[in-house]
């Protein structure tokens, strides 16, 4: 499912202006990316991991490269959403 999507799902079911709900979900994923830690009951819970520099090899060549630290979103499901 797109945003575009879920837009037009979520303003059908509650009756909303397309604008209205769009941005509501914008809103949501503002606040979702500015905090290191968000948590929806009974949906789960986004949270900003950092992975530490590291070693590898590159698979064509087999040289050794620097992977750099980088940062990730996480998303762990409530139990209710695993259970679906």
């Amino acid at each position: 499912m797109t945003k575009t999507e879920l837009i037009a799902a979520v303003a059908a079911k509650t009756g909303q202006k397309k604008t209205d709900v769009e941005s509501a979900i914008g809103e949501i994923i503002n606040q979702v990316v500015a905090s290191d830690k968000t948590s929806i009951k009974g949906f789960g819970t986004f949270e900003w991991r950092t992975r530490p520099a590291r070693s590898g090899r590159n698979p064509k060549t087999g040289e050794k490269i620097d992977i750099p630290e980088s940062t990730t979103l996480h998303f762990k499901p409530s139990a209710g959403l695993r259970e679906l």
